[in-house]
């Protein structure tokens, strides 16, 4: 390993968070603080991650995109944040692309995902 790994490693190990294994397609759950005032509060951000940038260093991100109110909205999270409460699989989905960037033009039934049903959770 050399020596960039090698300190990449030493950050993420001191960092101590727990990332779940997910890809693009999947549905997944991005809780995040956000801070009103003087208060901090954990957001719940629910959508289908179109992307993983930087695979699973340090400066990796992952851009999740999700439907409010008729808008598509998407948001860019770096995976190692401190913003960042939690993050949950809801639904595997079965891809064939490792981006998703196509489902922007994709509007109703042709912007779905189909589930993937081999998936086995990991026991908690």
């Amino acid at each position: 390993m050399n020596l960039i790994a090698q300190l990449e490693a030493e950050q993420i190990a001191a960092l101590g968070k727990e990332i779940p294994d997910f890809k693009a397609g999947d549905t997944v759950r991005v809780g995040f603080k956000v801070t009103e005032g003087t208060r901090t509060r954990v957001q719940n951000y629910e959508g289908v991650c179109i992307a993983r940038n930087n695979g699973k260093g340090i400066a990796g991100s992952f851009t999740v995109r999700k439907i409010s109110f008729g808008e598509g909205v998407e948001r860019v999270f770096p995976l190692f944040s401190t913003n960042i409460d939690s993050i949950t699989v809801v639904r595997r989905g079965r891809v064939r692309r490792a981006k998703l960037y196509y489902l922007r033009s994709r509007r109703g039934k042709s912007a779905r995902i189909a589930e993937d049903t081999n998936y086995k959770a990991p026991k908690a």
